[in-house]
């Protein structure tokens, strides 16, 4: 049975980046329609990925200030605190609930046709949705990215969790082990380390944030074996099985030998693949690599004119901020407009405590392509940071040695994630220490850290 309209616009995949595409081309007075699987919009993001998992970031975080005598600094006292993890997971499906209904309004005042279902392509310009095929001028694919498997751990979502089902867990695990020290599987991690587990993270490489600059692995290392999480680097899990009690870990350890880990639950949070399987690209002529990553320019366009992908499904950091900005810029393109993305300055954020954030280079990276400076400057010196006992981590600000433009801001520390878009900002135009420097902060604000890490540059911050 054929669809009853035909498009200008047809996104594939209703997460950050196709529903802000989708909406976009609406905006540009384009006939738009956006498909997707899921019962509600927003992709796994808003459904069960970032949102949710900030929710239960943000209710452990207060807990754990609540038991561990953190307000007592602070001349503050409470009776009897506990938490009710039914509630908590309340809170975190009402506020999803409350965003999926959001974009569904934007869809509706800016007319965007909603499809329910699973699309496949019939043709470079049709897409098949549950028997219903539509035609579309335009096609942008942005179906996302889904967990990947790891050989030896077979899922159950009781026990063996993804990052998914451990959004859910219905009683606080007795012990933990997170397979994978990556930002989704440190987040996790902690949440359910502030909430009373014991927590165990098995890491292949040689360090927590692998892709992330040495210094902030570091101090991420120290920060969290301080709070209490256990750190196995250089192991690799060789198999994992239900048991009576829980689960046991076959573990390679970084001498070479074997060991068995034991626990209640287990976290897999290796990464994640681009979910393209199942669009049937080929027959599309949309052509991917081996790991289902489509090809495009940088424009967007694949191998097939008309046909555009952006997100989780191209190569490039997996992150919702990046999708987004790509579908406004698609949307811009096939609106004969200019979108561009600036991929070099992309900032990331790992929403433990503290907060660790980065834009740009590391230092290593820098380094590879130039003499460099550095600057550094430590929170414990802040005095915001010490109003609030927060004191941990610095800021680090990495420069080219003959221009001064900033080649990478790497921060961790309270209000990282905020922090990082001023740094990002000024690296989109280009700019140098002496500008962040030169700049009035407010007083006493953390983002004065950013300010004496730029003076450090040049070897003359002020508190240090």
């Amino acid at each position: 049975m054929a669809g009853s309209d035909e498009f200008d616009v047809l996104v594939i995949g209703a997460g950050p980046g196709g529903y802000v595409a989708a909406i976009r081309a609406a905006q540009k007075g384009l006939k738009t329609a956006c498909v997707d699987r899921r019962e509600t919009l927003g992709g796994t993001c808003l459904n069960v990925g970032c949102i949710p998992s900030k929710s239960l970031l943000h209710a452990s975080e207060i807990y754990e200030q609540a038991v561990s005598g953190a307000f007592a600094a602070h001349g503050l006292s409470f009776g009897e605190v506990g938490y009710a993890l039914d509630n908590v997971h309340r809170h975190k499906d009402e506020t999803v609930s409350e965003l999926t209904r959001g974009i569904a309004y934007l869809f509706k005042k800016n007319g965007v046709t909603r499809i329910a279902g699973e699309a496949r392509f019939v043709g470079a310009d049709r897409v098949e949705v549950d028997g219903d095929v539509y035609r579309a001028k335009n096609i942008i694919i942005a179906t996302g990215a889904e967990p990947m498997d790891l050989p030896g751990v077979a899922f159950d979502h009781e026990r063996i969790l993804d990052s998914t089902s451990a959004l859910s867990i219905p009683q606080t695990p007795e012990s933990l082990v997170v397979i994978g020290g990556g930002v989704i599987g440190l987040e996790l991690g902690t949440v359910w380390r502030r909430f009373g587990a014991e927590v165990t993270v098995i890491e292949a490489s040689d360090s927590l944030l692998p892709q992330m600059d040495a210094d902030l692995r570091k101090e991420a290392a120290q920060l969290f074996s301080k709070q209490g999480m256990r750190l196995k680097l250089n192991a690799k899990v060789l198999s994992c099985k239900r048991t009576d009690k829980g689960v046991s870990l076959a573990v390679e350890t970084r001498e070479g030998g074997e060991e068995t880990v034991e626990a209640s639950h287990v976290l897999a949070a290796i990464g994640r693949r681009a979910h393209t399987a199942g669009l049937d690209l080929d027959t599309a002529g949309v052509k991917a690599d081996q790991r289902g990553l489509i090809f495009v320019d940088e424009g967007f366009r694949t191998s097939q004119p008309g046909v555009y992908a952006i997100g989780d499904v191209i190569k490039g950091p997996m992150l919702a901020h990046r999708a987004e900005d790509e579908g406004i810029a698609v949307a811009d393109n096939i609106a004969g407009g200019d979108g561009v993305v600036n991929h070099e300055v992309i900032p990331s954020v790992v929403y433990t405590r503290p907060e660790i954030a980065s834009v740009g280079l590391t230092q290593e990276e820098a380094e590879a392509r130039g003499p460099v400076r550095v600057g550094k400057f430590p929170f414990a010196a802040n005095s915001r940071a010490k109003t609030m006992s927060e004191t941990s981590g610095f800021v680090k600000v990495v420069c080219c040695e003959q221009t001064d433009r900033v080649l990478g801001v790497h921060i961790i520390g309270e209000l990282a994630g905020s922090m990082i878009a001023q740094a990002a900002q000024l690296m989109e135009f280009g700019g140098s220490s002496e500008d962040i420097a030169y700049a009035c902060h407010a007083h006493p604000t953390h983002a004065e850290a950013l300010k004496e890490a730029a003076m450090a540059v040049r070897s003359a911050p002020i508190h240090i």
